[in-house]
């Protein structure tokens, strides 16, 4: 299964669990899925525990690696708008 066809198994609803991403059509959030596997609960037991699907769990760790990808794509962004303002308004007031 590629990435995309994973992602696509997540859905974000503001009408469904609060708007938080989850797998699409159950109810269960990423973040618990993510917080059982971290927890160190296996793949097997989380799947019979919420009658989930292995391509469901492995959609819960595609989605969170993009987040991270994002979060990461963001931070340097920022960090380069931030650089370039300081030495911007560095060089003005050495100028001036």
């Amino acid at each position: 299964m590629t990435r995309d066809e994973l992602l696509s198994r997540i859905s974000i609803d503001p009408q469904v669990c609060f708007g938080k991403p989850c797998i699409r059509g159950r109810r269960i959030w990423v973040s618990l899925v993510l917080d059982l596997l971290s927890g160190g609960m296996k793949q097997e037991e989380i799947m019979k525990e919420y009658d989930l699907q292995e391509a469901d769990v492995l959609a819960c760790i595609a989605y969170g690696a993009e987040m991270s990808r994002m979060v990461t794509a963001q931070h340097r962004t920022r960090y380069r708008y931030m650089t370039e303002s300081l030495v911007f308004n560095f060089c003005r007031v050495k100028i001036c």
